[in-house]
């Protein structure tokens, strides 16, 4: 089979995403290749269409809440969106490439090339099988606009929420959001521990914002430093993902009881290592916290889809979600003194997330290829 998976750096979730089912489809002999498809057009282009994304959301978090909001309410229109007409000008360049690397199914973690192969569809281009690949936990603006073969959804209790903006149930398929093999199985805490050079006897809480470094995680860092001050058992790891501005603040607070570092490939060792995972609810971050079996804190929450990940993950028993306040202080002192109340998030993570759903995913794509 020779997939061609097509991605955005919208946020790192969406690659991360293709990323693992790439990792799947080379082990098992497949040919596979992934790229931006607005590369074709123009590197400045694709590199200008994540750099707006990923500034709206460090910056101006409320703004990218209202563009998804106005999203939500264009959806409701009789006539398709800006975004699908906007990339029918992709059709000339992607029609071009698939004629020159002939491929069986085109995979999809990202609306945008959803938007381009149904464009290609509506003006009788030839297009493979193909397949969209949701990352967060909810139909997002104009999803139902495209018309792929599959639609692998996060799972089985959200396909009304997909069914509901027009979506064929039968093209839904619950297999969840595919994770990289290192967030699936991995050596013990311990182990983990002594190879990053942790203490075994520490609780170490775990700080990101995402690939991004984004959400308000100054505030939190700030808010947990103070609350943790005092325990010499308890230590703050901090990851800033690519947000250099971020990492070059924070470094400066770095103290005994307080890690600093910038972006890391290593992430799922550190879950793995740590007690406590305090993020914003990025759907594919979530998700590879889950798979890690590490009790999860979603706070900073960018309105928007990351609002729907945190209300599926609390309403399910796997985080906790909310603002630093002092009720949430005392939950987070719970979770980290009372292993029960660890456990009992965790086999909620256990029953609700599919950790092999990259290997699900690629069943599905030699099914539809046949």
């Amino acid at each position: 089979m020779d997939a061609l998976i097509l991605s955005c750096g919208t946020g790192g979730g969406h690659n991360s995403a293709g990323k693992a089912i790439l990792e799947e489809l080379l082990k098992r002999g497949h040919q596979a290749t992934m790229f931006n498809p607005y590369t074709l057009k123009s590197t400045k282009l694709s590199s200008g269409i994540d750099h707006t994304y990923i500034s709206t959301v460090q910056r101006v978090p409320d703004l990218f809440g209202a563009i998804y909001k106005i999203g939500n309410l264009y959806r409701r229109l009789p006539f398709r969106s800006p975004v699908y007409f906007s990339n029918r000008a992709m059709n000339p360049v992607m029609e071009e490439y698939l004629s020159e690397h002939p491929a069986d199914i085109v995979i999809m973690p990202h609306l945008f090339p959803a938007e381009i192969m149904t464009n290609m569809k509506k003006h009788g281009l030839p297009v493979p099988k193909t397949m969209f690949v949701a990352t967060d936990y909810v139909c997002i603006p104009f999803t139902e606009e495209t018309e792929c073969d599959a639609y692998v959804i996060p799972a089985a209790d959200l396909a009304e929420s997909f069914t509901a903006k027009g979506l064929p149930e039968e093209k839904l398929h619950p297999l969840g959001i595919p994770v990289s093999h290192a967030f699936v199985s991995g050596e013990p805490k311990e182990a983990v521990r002594a190879q990053l050079g942790l203490e075994p006897d520490k609780k170490y809480v775990l700080i990101a914002g995402g690939s991004m470094g984004g959400g308000k995680i100054e505030k939190t860092v700030e808010l947990l430093s103070e609350h943790f001050k005092d325990r010499a058992d308890t230590e703050l790891i901090i990851i800033c993902g690519n947000n250099q501005e971020l990492y070059q603040k924070l470094a400066k607070q770095e103290t005994a009881g307080i890690h600093v570092m910038s972006y890391t490939d290593r992430m799922a060792d550190y879950m793995r290592a740590s007690n406590l995972f305090v993020t914003k609810p990025g759907g594919l971050s979530s998700t590879e916290a889950a798979a890690c079996n590490v009790p999860i804190l979603h706070t900073a929450t960018i309105p928007g889809c990351e609002s729907h990940n945190a209300d599926y993950f609390c309403s399910h028993g796997m985080s906790l979600s909310g603002e630093l306040t002092e009720d949430m202080l005392t939950q987070i002192d719970r979770v980290l003194k009372d292993e029960t109340c660890a456990q009992k998030m965790i086999q909620c993570q256990r029953k609700w997330i599919n950790p092999n759903a990259a290997a699900d995913i690629c069943d599905l794509a030699e099914l539809l290829v046949g």
